[in-house]
């Protein structure tokens, strides 16, 4: 079995380098018309530059899996945002840092944030996810990751869970094909755990992402590693492996704020757990606030502790 680890976004071993820069809208309002569009490619160009330095230094380091920013383009969505044709100005940059990904063959991915809600019970905020999803999924289209992936939760409980579940499902249904192609779901820390969005992802035939973090902090009882084989059989269909969000908790072990580090001890047990019981590749999104520091580290760790396990590069394990 062989796992790649990942992180999210930040590499902060690169200092002065973030693809999330943003501009307010209360800044934008504050600029002419001609300022207002400069700012925005600034910082777009500026995204994407230092989107290119992270990749580079992904490359340089054996890392394979990285999740990217979603505020790479500032105010792309906002609907008091006129004549903001991104994808015009920057074709040229999006194909590009593409081409990088498909040079260093490196799965990449996006997490929408959390006010983007897919069964809310209010409509403009639905028309909103729709509108920032399908963003998300023009930021893939663009860089060419067809296939590229867009992870979300079941999102609002109103009503319990059932009448929350089947409202998701209703709405589901009316996002564009271009998204719900690239939808994954994960199981969240407080409401809907890896049994309700198991069965969900089996009924709209979507892939499950496990956070094993959140099942500490949200399950009923049930043995996680009965259900291992099951969540991965949701991926059977994907050109991508399955995958597992896997942090500590910050001051405990059902702490849900995440700790700087993984707790390596923790870790090898699940990963053998999980060999026990399904012994096929997957690959781990490390979500700890050191990135790709608690990643090195993590591994640092493995090796002393697992010296039977084979190592294939920095980021990339076997057992």
């Amino acid at each position: 079995m062989k796992c790649r680890l990942g992180y999210v976004s930040l590499a902060l071993d690169l200092e002065k380098v973030t693809s999330s820069s943003v501009v307010t809208y209360r800044h934008y309002k504050s600029l002419t018309s001609e300022q207002k569009i400069n700012k925005l490619k600034k910082v777009t160009l500026s995204n994407l530059q230092d989107l290119e330095k992270i990749l580079n230094y992904n490359a340089e380091n054996d890392i394979h899996f990285y999740r990217l920013t979603s505020n790479l383009v500032p105010l792309a969505t906002h609907p008091d945002v006129v004549d903001w044709d991104y994808r015009k100005f920057f074709s040229i940059d999006f194909e590009y840092i593409g081409k990088l990904i498909r040079k260093y063959d490196m799965r990449v991915d996006l997490h929408a944030d959390q006010f983007n809600v897919i069964n809310s019970t209010n409509k403009d905020i639905v028309e909103k996810t729709i509108t920032n999803l399908y963003f998300l999924a023009m930021i893939l289209e663009d860089i060419g990751l067809y296939n590229g992936k867009i992870i979300i939760h079941v999102g609002s409980s109103m009503g319990g869970k059932k009448e929350s579940i089947n409202r998701f499902k209703t709405n589901f249904k009316h996002f564009p094909k271009i998204v719900t192609d690239k939808i994954i779901i994960e199981n969240d820390d407080k409401i809907f755990n890896i049994i309700d969005v198991l069965k969900l992802c089996n009924e709209l035939k979507v892939p499950m992402v496990l956070d094993a973090h959140h099942y500490r902090c949200n399950n009923e009882g049930e043995n996680l590693y009965e259900y291992i084989g099951d969540i991965f059989d949701t991926w059977n269909n994907d050109v991508w492996l399955p995958k597992i969000h896997y942090s500590s908790g910050r001051d405990s072990k059902l702490d849900r704020k995440h700790s700087d580090y993984i707790f390596a001890k923790e870790f090898i047990d699940f990963v053998e757990q999980v060999r026990n019981v399904q012994n096929r590749d997957f690959d781990i999104m490390l979500e700890s606030k050191k990135k790709e520091i608690a990643l090195f580290k993590l591994m640092e760790d493995i090796k002393e502790l697992k010296k039977d396990w084979s190592y294939i590069d920095k980021t990339t394990f076997e057992l």
